[in-house]
Parts: C-alpha cells; sequence; structure tokens
C-alpha cells in the first residue's frame, strides 16, 4: 500500500485531430506513464484542429482539468504532444500542477533505463538540449522542487541547469565525451568489420520482443523485459547457423511513435548499428492490434536514418498470441521476405533461419580464383564464410570458384582470375 502512494498521481491530457488514433495513443500513453513509474487517476481528451496556442487544451477544458487535478488528488499533468515552453507555463499556472509532455516523459524513462556510459551521457544531452529553452519556466515555478518524472536525475533539478550559460558549456562537455565513446564504437565496428561475418541488426517498436529474438538465436541472457525500452545500449552476438555459417546480430534501442528528435540526435552512434548492418531484421508484434501503425513508425525512423532500403527480414512475433492463425499466415504471405514465429516459445525459428540464409546469399559475390597454396587458409575461409561451388587443386595454385562476403572478396582480390 505504501508504494502505491508514493507513486505519483498523474492525468493524460489528449487532443486528438481524428479518432483513428486515438485509442492507439491512450495506450502508449498509459504504458509510458507507467514504465516512468506514475499511477494514472485521470485523462482528459479534446477534440481540436490544431493545439490552442497558450494553452493546448482551450480554456474551458484548461478549467476542467484544474478541477480534475483537485478531486483527483493529482501532482502529475502528462500532455500526449510537445508543447512549447508558453503553452507549459501557461498550463501549469492554470492547473497549479506540474505539467510535462510526451518527450519529457520518454527522456525520463530514457533516464531511468540508461546503464552504460554511453547511454548515461546520451540520455543527459537529449535532456539537456530539450530543457535548454525550458530552463527560465523550469526555475520560476518548480525551483523549490526536488524531482519527480520528467525533471528528476541530473538534467533538472540542480541549480545548474537554472543557468543558461552554464547549460550551454554542459552541453558542449558533453558533446566531447560522447565524441570519444563514438570513437571507440567505430572501432569496434571496424573490428567487427573485419571478421568475415555478415551483420545484422534487430529493429522494431519498443517491446516487440527483439531482446528475446536475440537471446533464442544467439543462446544469450540479454535483459529482455516487456516494460517499454527496457534495453538502450546496443548488444552484438554471433549467432551460428546449421551448416556453419555465422553472422554478427546487434539488438538496438527500440522506436516509438513520434521518438522525440532530441533522442534522435543524442543516440545517432546507436543507431548508426542500423546503417553499419548489411540487413536488418524488422521485429513486430504481431498481437498488437495497432501493429501497422508500429512498423510506419519505424520505417519512418528508418528512412530518416538512411537505412530504409537495406535488405530486411520482416519476422511477425509473438504468434503464439495471436488467435486468428489463417491471419497470421496471410499476413506473412502478403508481406515480402517475412515469417511468423514466437521467440519465447522458439516456434518458427527454423524458417527464420532460412529466410537469413536466403538474404545472406543475396548478400554474396561471385569469384573465380587461383590461390597459392602458400595462402590455402583462404580457400578454408571461402567454404566458413560462402558457398564454394568448385575447388580444383592444380599445380599453378588450388582453383575456386564461390560465392563469398564482400568484405572476403576484397581480401582475396589479388588472386582473382577474369576472363
Amino acid at each position: 500500500m505504501h508504494e502505491i502512494e508514493s507513486q505519483e498521481r498523474a492525468i493524460l491530457v489528449f487532443v486528438e485531430e481524428e479518432l483513428g488514433m486515438q485509442p492507439y495513443a491512450r495506450e502508449e500513453l498509459v504504458a509510458l506513464t507507467e514504465t516512468a513509474g506514475a499511477v494514472v487517476v485521470g485523462e482528459f481528451h479534446q477534440r481540436r484542429d490544431r493545439p490552442h496556442a497558450a494553452f493546448f487544451i482551450g480554456p474551458g477544458k484548461t478549467e476542467e482539468l484544474y478541477a480534475g487535478v483537485q478531486d483527483a488528488r493529482a501532482d502529475l499533468v502528462v500532455v500526449d504532444s510537445e508543447l512549447s515552453p508558453a503553452q507549459a507555463r501557461n498550463l501549469e499556472e492554470a492547473v497549479k500542477c506540474r505539467v510535462i509532455d510526451r518527450t519529457q516523459l520518454i527522456l525520463d524513462i530514457f533516464g531511468q533505463r540508461a546503464q552504460t556510459r554511453e547511454g548515461k551521457l546520451q540520455v543527459s544531452l537529449a535532456q539537456l538540449t530539450y530543457l535548454l529553452p525550458r530552463l527560465g519556466n523550469l526555475y520560476t515555478k518548480f525551483e523549490r522542487q526536488q524531482g519527480g518524472i520528467g525533471v528528476r536525475g541530473g538534467a533538472g533539478e540542480t541549480k545548474l541547469e537554472t543557468d543558461r550559460r552554464k547549460v550551454r558549456d554542459t552541453i558542449r562537455d558533453l558533446e566531447g565525451q560522447l565524441a570519444e565513446v563514438r570513437s571507440v564504437r567505430q572501432q569496434q565496428r571496424a573490428q567487427r568489420r573485419r571478421l568475415p561475418f555478415p551483420i545484422a541488426a534487430l529493429v522494431g517498436y519498443t517491446s516487440a520482443g527483439k531482446s528475446t529474438l536475440l537471446n533464442t538465436l544467439a543462446g544469450s541472457d540479454v535483459y529482455a523485459d516487456p516494460k517499454l525500452f527496457a534495453t538502450l545500449d546496443p548488444t552484438t552476438r554471433r549467432v551460428v547457423l546449421p551448416d556453419g555459417w555465422a553472422i554478427l546480430l546487434t539488438d538496438t534501442v527500440g522506436f516509438i511513435r513520434n521518438l522525440p528528435t532530441e533522442l534522435v540526435a543524442a543516440f545517432r552512434a546507436t543507431l548508426e548499428e542500423t546503417i553499419e548492418a548489411d540487413f536488418l531484421i524488422h521485429v513486430v508484434d504481431a498481437s498488437h492490434p495497432y501493429r501497422e501503425a508500429q512498423r510506419e513508425a519505424v520505417m519512418e525512423v528508418l528512412y530518416d536514418l538512411g537505412a530504409a532500403k537495406k535488405p530486411t527480414i520482416t519476422v511477425f512475433n509473438k504468434s503464439d498470441l495471436v488467435t486468428d492463425q489463417y491471419e497470421m499466415r496471410q499476413l506473412a504471405a502478403d508481406t515480402e521476405n517475412s515469417v511468423y514465429l514466437s521467440a519465447k516459445t522458439a516456434e518458427g525459428i527454423p524458417q527464420l533461419i532460412d529466410r537469413v540464409v536466403h538474404t545472406m546469399e543475396g548478400l554474396l559475390v561471385n569469384v573465380s580464383l587461383n590461390i597459392p597454396y602458400d595462402r590455402s587458409e583462404l580457400v578454408a575461409q571461402c567454404y566458413e564464410y560462402g558457398r564454394v561451388s568448385k575447388a580444383d587443386y592444380r599445380e599453378a595454385g588450388i582453383f575456386v570458384e564461390a560465392k563469398i562476403t564482400h568484405d572476403l572478396a576484397g581480401r582475396v582480390a589479388q588472386f582473382e582470375v577474369t576472363g
């Protein structure tokens, strides 16, 4: 009982232009709010063509919201859009309650989830970048406040953030530290590139089951949780395929509708794992009633990153939770290069492996090589990292016809036979 009483009590506010996305938006904001640690005690909805310039919601609805805050003893209002500094200030003054928007809520969750130095640096940079134009409002209205969702942690409750000059200095310092971390990550990518394994990136909406799928494929124990944004930092594992081939598989941060631009910018180095990958595995929660909207949100982020045209396997996950299996099969049939499966039960994993092998073969290049006997280890690599159709041991060397990875092809280019 004490735990519930210690939670912040939140009222959610929605302004909707149309009916279509309202249920989806509501469920998602409820989940985000609960993930952040608050309990939802009320909701307010308003249909408007555009948000009110001063209060985001209309003046009449603002009065209703004030009454609702008093009745529910709420100490937090969460708005399912990004508020301008003026809108946030005016709404706070009107409802006599702290107001945060969807971006602040997501930033707070990321702040709780960040575990590595890189993750913490990225979150701090995103928080400060978002808060910089809002510091005057934050300080004048809540200078005595000791934290809470949207303002807890290093970026929101110290005197430092009330001084714009000092905040800009902090942002520059964070950017410098992140540049060093990104340099290390680039070195790690370069080391992975020296391995003749294709690299695949798991992408998808938050809670689609990417980490669970990575664990199932790699036999690893990457942290997996049904909560939103359970993992922020990319994890790479080697997955050995039945025929001896292998790939490097990287789990990435989950996407979400209207992913805050501050996070996209701050997590650029992490999201670049998708750009560096040879192909993508897009994990979709097939049991979610708004899976198509989630797929579209993921594709929008991939497009912004310049990764939307990469070879992609679509995985309709959580098939064990779908009651209409005919619909499930039809969905996969209508989607190019896709499978349906349950990462939790491993049902359908063999079909995914087949798709991975097929996709990998499309990434290989045909070569004809004459390899000297003193470099015979390259023949073994052609077998291990490609498909050898012919190996003829001749007096002048070992003649090999094969389909191999681009990386290996570059390393054996000097032995290629032309004509």
